[in-house]
């Protein structure tokens, strides 16, 4: 709008033309018009910061200022086309200065009714009026009426279907076969069913996530009971194997690292990998190695040379082929441990996402687990996809033939992960029986506050159900709330001292009642009535308690500065168990502790550490 003024102001008198009125005219409307509009969103963002998100009484007035901010873009639309048709017009002999200041006004107008309508599509929720059907304990009460049954049901598959085109159109430019088809209403099915039940919006989210992490550090913060400290001090023997555990994680993390091919080279090499790459694959130097899937310029068995070191002779079989369920793989001789080492790739594509995402749960019955195990159904069956292909294919058999003494390592990192050394493995991977099973033949190694090896339906639920307790309970307006995180997470600080929404007036003060944290729940899932029992064994038979397999190495920085940004990190390790994961933690780091370099730079400091460390015991 200031730029429009400024440019009328300058040509005010450069409109005496043939055509010169209309274009005077369309610049003059289209500031009046323009006013209107910042006027009506200036109103939307003062209305908007008013109350709090349990408090929405004084923001009663916000659907008419949307609605009037709605009945503007009509003229705003006609207005752009007419100005659009005005300036094309052959008729208009004005000065070219004139018609390119009007040209562009044009474009400027378009390019905001574009980008508006964009916006609007992204943020808009299609089921938001469906909702108040999906709802209240009264018309669950009430199903018994065929007719009430059919409305829910109808609501359910409407919030299906709508979540099935929105993955559909992700992955659009993916070729999509029946096991896409099945993977995608399973997905959609699993998110219809976690984000029904509640009235949040992502900047509530983007609160509450802000609000946990600032009261998980006030936690943190406290100093631990002498019980706790006591118990967590570990004897000499389990030391021992802790250290040697860690050497061998370090030396095979290079492996599952590898797995990912040129896209992890290049990330931890920038400057130099294409380079290194452009030297040594373009000769396309032939391997006797068993090569599968698309490798254009031997880029990913180059990367893959690159980072274990190993020679061209040293690989038995490799497989970049990649579908969902089906994720690519390499088999290759480590001389140094005197291992054959499976290498599984971890997630790198959207085909990965859609197996990660499969989180349905499977049966798996073992002779030597007594109880009928649950597995995550996309990751088993990925690893029964590898286990036939090294089975049926003969691979293990060619391997082992050619060193008949070397054992058998399987690594993995992420999706890669549900193996002998199992780097950041999903959370939700095994019932407690497999779990357990699983601690004679897996270490599981993960790092800081990993938010994969977290990720489960019930811990997705009691982090939504903590999400809303909290926000429910502050009494801080949302823009104030995002401020002081923002600057809280750059910056550092003191965390908030969460402020309940009575803490400072009393109930008879509110403009309206105060949204509860059972009224921000548009109905209760059957996950969120098991969590309420505060039990982590009830929950629904789609969504089992499932767990990270194997024994547990948790990697944690142990002095280091807050921020994200800090390079000056010390680690140290310990053994684990399952229920330390049993919920998300929010923090900056939860998705970088995830990552491939940053797990192996953390078990390479241990490595050298013990290293070191056994030098001076010698001297």
């Amino acid at each position: 709008w200031i730029g429009i003024l400024a440019l009328y102001t300058v040509h005010k008198g450069q409109f005496n033309c043939p055509g010169g009125g209309l274009l005077h005219s369309y610049l003059l409307v289209l500031l009046i018009l323009l006013a209107s509009i910042i006027c009506a969103l200036c109103a939307l963002v003062y209305i908007s910061m008013q109350g709090t998100i349990s408090n929405p009484g004084p923001r009663k007035s916000l659907p008419k200022l949307l609605y009037t901010r709605l009945l503007l873009y009509l003229p705003e639309f006609i207005w752009a086309i007419v100005g659009a048709v005005w300036v094309s017009d052959s008729s208009v002999h004005c000065e070219k200065t004139v018609i390119n200041v009007v040209i562009g006004t044009v474009i400027a107008s378009w390019v905001i009714i574009i980008f508006t309508v964009i916006g609007v599509v992204i943020v808009f929720d299609p089921l938001g009026g469906k909702k108040t059907f999906y709802l209240t304990d009264g018309v669950n009460r009430n199903l018994e009426s065929s007719q009430s049954g059919q409305l829910l049901y109808n609501v359910k598959s409407t919030a299906t279907r709508v979540w099935e085109k929105r993955i559909r159109l992700l992955c659009c430019c993916i070729v999509q076969d029946d096991d896409h088809r099945v993977a995608f209403t399973s997905i959609a099915e699993l998110f219809r069913t976690y984000f029904s039940d509640t009235d949040l919006v992502p900047s509530d989210i983007a609160a509450g996530l802000i609000l946990l992490h600032q009261e998980q550090d006030k936690m943190e913060s406290c100093p631990k009971e002498p019980e706790e400290v006591l118990c967590q001090s570990p004897s000499s023997l389990v030391t021992d194997d802790l250290d040697i555990e860690l050497d061998n994680a370090a030396h095979y993390m290079l492996f599952a690292a590898a797995a990912y091919g040129w896209p992890y080279y290049i990330y931890t090499n920038p400057f130099t990998a294409l380079c290194k790459l452009n030297g040594d694959c373009c000769g396309n130097r032939r391997t006797d190695s068993d090569i599968t899937g698309s490798d254009r310029h031997n880029f990913h068995f180059g990367s893959i040379l690159k980072i274990t070191g190993l020679q061209y002779r040293d690989f038995i079989h490799i497989s970049f082929h990649n579908k969902i369920y089906e994720i690519p793989f390499f088999v290759a001789l480590d001389h140094k441990k005197e291992a054959i080492v499976v290498a599984v790739r971890g997630t790198l594509s959207f085909e990965d996402i859609l197996t990660d995402l499969s989180a349905d749960c499977e049966d798996l019955t073992l002779e030597d687990v007594l109880e009928n195990g649950f597995v995550h159904k996309g990751i088993t069956q990925a690893a029964n996809y590898i286990y036939r292909k090294l089975i049926n294919d003969g691979i293990l058999n060619q391997a082992f033939t050619t060193a008949p003494e070397y054992k058998l390592v399987v690594v993995g990192h992420s999706l890669g992960g549900g193996t002998c050394y199992a780097f950041s493995p999903p959370g939700g991977l095994l019932s407690k029986s497999l779990a357990d099973y699983t601690k004679h033949f897996i270490v599981s190694v993960i790092v800081g506050k990993d938010l994969v090896a977290r990720l489960s339906m019930p811990n997705m639920e009691d982090l939504k159900r903590r999400i809303v307790r909290i926000v429910a309970n502050c009494n801080r307006p949302k823009y104030q709330i995002l401020l002081r995180g923002c600057w809280y997470e750059v910056f550092g600080g003191d965390p908030d001292n969460f402020p309940t929404e009575l803490d400072a007036r009393n109930e008879d003060a509110l403009t309206q009642p105060l949204l509860a944290e059972e009224s921000l729940m548009v109905h209760r899932s059957p996950s969120y009535n098991a969590l309420e029992d505060e039990s982590h064994l009830n929950s629904p038979p789609q969504y089992p308690h499932l767990y990270l397999p194997g024994k547990i190495i948790h990697v944690v920085e142990e002095s280091s500065s807050r921020r994200l940004c800090s390079s000056d990190i010390k680690y140290t390790a310990r053994w684990s168990n399952e229920t330390v994961f049993s919920s998300i933690l929010i923090s900056p780091k939860m998705i970088t502790d995830h990552m491939p370099d940053v797990v192996l730079k953390a078990l390479n400091s241990l490595s050298q550490e013990h290293a070191s460390c056994i030098s001076c015991q010698a001297r």
